[in-house]
Order: C-alpha cells, then structure tokens, then sequence
C-alpha cells in the first residue's frame, strides 16, 4: 500500500522511552507491544541499545523506542549507551520519562533538565505504584509537577498492567497527523540475529553475578534459517581469561545453562526449532575500545 492510500487523518510518530536504570523501561515497552522485544532482568544497565518497536493500527502507527537507563559514564560503552538516551530526546513527537516510587525528581538532574526544555508533549510515568501509598504517591506526582509542570503524569503499575491502557489512548491523542513510517506489516527496526544476541545476552544477566554480565558482548556468526528450523553460532566475549574460565565453568557446565536456556527462549521466539552453539573469546577491554564498540554497533560517531 503507498502513502498516498492513506487518509489525511492517519497519525504516526515516535514515542520515545527514557529514564533511569531499574525503573521499568524495557517491561513497558514489551507490555505496549504485547511482545516480548526487549530483554528485562532485575538488574540495572540490561538494556544497551535503542530498540524500536512498532504498533501497527488501521489508522495509527507508534514508533516506540526503548533506550537504555541514564547513567553517568565509567567507560566508552556506557557512554554509548548515554548517547543512545540523549538521542531519544532528539527526534521524539512524545516522550515518555519513566519514574518508579523509589527515585526522587532530583537523580540525574542534568538529562531531566533537557527533558524541561522540549517542546513536544512528555509524559511522566511513575512506576511501581504497588510498593507506595496514597499519601506518599501524591507527595511525589505534585514533586514532579513542579519539575516538569508541562508535563502530564500517570502513576501506573508495569508488573500489575495498570493505567497501561489509559497511557497508550493518549498516546494515540497526542500523535500528529502523518502517514507511517514504516510498512504496516514490520514490528520492529532490528533484524533477527539483533534478538539473538540480547536474548542470550539476557540469559548471562540471570545466571552469572558481579561484574561478569557487564563484560560480555554477543555476536551472532551464523544464521541459517529453513523452513522448520534455525542453525545459529554465537560468541560471547569477553574482557579477560579469568572471565572466560568463569563463564564456560567446570566442565563447561555454566554455558551449557545459558545456552540451553537461551535456546528453549529463542525457540518460543522464532516459532522454529533452534539448533545452537555458543563460544566464548577474549577481547581485551573492548568495552573502551571505540573500534569494537562500532563493530557491535554502539559507537553512533562511528
């Protein structure tokens, strides 16, 4: 269908998604898709990349964007990630900055004060409601009204699904009148190995501590796709020796969990049967390394 078919009332945008790390950026994404595309865990810093998700609608088309947390950098690939965030704030027609009960208007102050000079409609979603009170709750909505006082604020519960429904109608109220974007049929802007890699990505999140999970990049080398089922080889790399030895484990039983794991997860993902194989390498420091942060697609100077 070309642009052209499409009435002059039909409304599309992109509805970006910051915020801090932990509050409930990547569960909002996945519960407005009503599909699992961003990867969630209960630790910070899970996601790394913006990723866009597309709802689809006779009359609408949303361009949502999940980004990662905001954070002050310690290295070049959190300064990446903070890029990604700041992006967001660039090239969005509604913003939603996502809050829980447990932060006060006051952390990062400095990417709220750029959120303060936009000129497009920002909704403020305070998440985690359950874990509040009335009294409390009030207190906090009337601290991020004088923050943000053009803002509109939804207290909403991401675990419970609640007002979920109420910030997406208006949503759709506050698009601007455009054709889409993308065709009516895609769901998202990344390709398939891109899923592969976050979703074992999101496997090394659950099952392994410290610092381990923020040292690892994934990398999909094969993907090979028929009809019933999908070959696929994955590295998972590392910053030293040390982190190698504990992420294949004794015997190599810690990556036969993640790659079992990931795999049953890839197999609900894909429909198909998976066949995979995961690797593990050293590449030393890459985190800092603005030639392999453009290799894995991070370094948006690149």
């Amino acid at each position: 269908m070309t642009i052209e078919a499409y009435s002059p009332t039909h409304k599309a945008g992109f509805v970006n998604i910051v915020g801090n790390p932990n509050v409930g950026k990547s569960t909002l994404m996945n519960l407005f898709m009503k599909e699992r595309i961003s990867i969630t865990s209960f630790k910070a810093q899970t996601t790394r990349h913006r990723i866009m998700g597309i709802i689809n609608e006779e009359d609408v088309q949303i361009v949502f964007s999940d980004t990662p947390g905001v954070l002050k950098p310690n290295y070049k690939l959190q300064e990446d990630m903070l890029a990604f965030s700041v992006s967001a704030l660039s090239d969005a027609d509604v913003l939603l900055y996502v809050t829980d009960v447990i932060e006060k208007p006051q952390k990062n102050s400095d990417f709220v004060e750029k959120v303060q000079k936009m000129d497009v409609p920002v909704l403020v979603l305070i998440n985690k409601i359950d874990l509040s009170n009335q009294t409390n709750l009030e207190s906090l909505v009337e601290e991020w009204h004088q923050v943000l006082p053009e803002a509109e604020i939804f207290p909403i519960s991401a675990k419970a699904k609640f007002n979920i429904d109420n910030v997406l109608g208006r949503i759709k109220e506050l698009l601007p009148a455009s054709p889409p974007y993308f065709g009516k049929d895609q769901w998202t802007d990344k390709p398939a190995r891109f899923f592969v890699t976050e979703i074992i990505r999101e496997k090394i999140l659950l099952y392994y501590d410290k610092e381990i999970p923020y040292s690892v990049e994934v990398v999909v080398e094969e993907f090979k796709e028929s009809k019933d089922h999908i070959h696929i080889s994955a590295v998972i790399y590392a910053e030293r020796e040390s982190q190698k030895g504990i992420l294949i484990g004794h015997q190599g039983i810690a990556l036969k969990k993640v790659s079992t794991e990931a795999r049953r997860t890839l197999e609900k993902f894909f429909d198909k049967r998976i066949y995979l194989r995961t690797y593990v390498k050293v590449d030393k420091d890459w985190r800092n390394n603005s030639q392999r942060l453009q290799a894995f697609g991070y370094d948006q100077k690149g």
